[in-house]
């Protein structure tokens, strides 16, 4: 492939360009599972969001580099243009520094002729180092060893006691063809954590439109279900990524052997990273992931204001929103539910 620094027509995504997309995403080592194609399709037909997908093109017609956007448009949460909403990562992936240039200079145009309030990049790796910024999440990924019983000894151990109380209580793993089981168990777990829950048709979505890449890991203690997760593979890589439990998962240590369940069976199909996905600095989930020897690898939130006169602060972790995370705890699960998902969808 040709790499040198030409100017490159700027294009939006048809599903007849979806393929030669997901190509160069394969190709791409900094490029993520949410870079994939198919999140446009999610974004749309999920929350009817609309996504801009960029992709520089060449004249020759190759793909040198591509920028997934979606436009979140609410009066509750504000008015931005993120690179990718819903998902960890994002940003522009190229094959050089002067067509992610070029890319991100057609979002900042592209925010700008929206109106929004700002352009949010999630990234890994910082790029514009004169935009504003926002410290706030990690991401934790550790490589994961082909022999199950290297990666049980990796765990320090006080969380390695947990898998074993977990293995010990009786609990067995299941991968369910469907994924409403997962959902279930996700929405009661995330009801009592005071968030809005996704809908089980965004559910249902992923699953549709990922396939075999999305993968739904159950756990029962005898007949009852009492924690499950939804899982994404890509290259050698798994991201355990919509997880929880029921009440009687912290007794049963259901949450540790969910997780060791995705990576002892991850492990044994060859897959050889396992991606915790980020976390929010001082929250319970980022030091139970430090808990299992991951250590957190800072991501950049990188910012190009619009109408915006500083970064939004829209995380449960703002004053403003304690009273509401309380109301919402003590909501009956059935309501949390139904009325989740008409919040859940602008919180991206």
């Amino acid at each position: 492939m040709n790499n040198l620094a030409v100017p490159a027509h700027i294009r939006q995504l048809s599903v007849q360009d979806m393929t030669r997309w997901d190509a160069f995403v394969e190709q791409q080592s900094n490029a993520t599972f949410f870079h994939r194609a198919g999140w446009k399709t999610v974004l749309e037909q999920s929350f009817g969001h609309a996504a801009y997908y960029l992709f520089a093109e060449s004249t020759q017609g190759e793909i040198l580099g591509i920028l997934p956007l979606a436009h979140i448009k609410s009066r509750l949460f504000g008015n931005t243009l993120i690179s990718t909403p819903f998902c960890v990562y994002g940003g522009s992936v190229a094959v050089n520094k002067e067509t992610i240039q070029q890319l991100d200079a057609a979002a900042c145009r592209l925010a700008e002729e929206l109106q929004v309030d700002c352009l949010e990049l999630r990234q890994r790796s910082s790029f514009h180092h004169d935009w504003p910024s926002k410290n706030l999440y990690v991401t934790f990924r550790k490589p994961i060893d082909a022999d199950s019983e290297k990666n049980l000894l990796a765990i320090p151990r006080k969380q390695r006691a947990m898998v074993r109380k977990g293995i010990q209580a009786g609990l067995v793993s299941d991968i369910e063809d469907g994924i409403d089981l997962a959902h279930q168990v996700y929405s009661e777990s995330v009801r009592n954590l005071g968030t809005p829950v996704f809908s089980r048709r965004y559910f249902r979505i992923l699953k549709d439109v990922f396939g075999t890449n999305c993968e739904a890991l159950i756990v029962r203690h005898g007949q009852k279900v009492v924690a499950g997760v939804v899982n994404f593979y890509f290259r050698d890589e798994v991201l355990p990524y919509y997880g929880g439990g029921i009440a009687a998962a912290r007794e049963l240590k259901a949450n540790d052997f969910m997780y060791w369940e995705v990576m002892r069976r991850a492990s044994e199909r060859g897959y050889r990273l396992f991606d915790f996905g980020r976390s929010k600095q001082g929250t319970g989930s980022f030091d139970f992931k430090r808990n299992w020897g991951f250590e957190p690898e800072p991501m950049h939130y990188e910012y190009h204001l619009v109408n915006a006169k500083q970064i939004p602060d829209i995380n449960p972790l703002n004053p403003k929103y304690r009273l509401f995370i309380a109301a919402w705890k003590r909501l009956p699960l059935p309501i949390s539910q139904l009325i989740g998902p008409l919040l859940s969808r602008n919180l991206g």
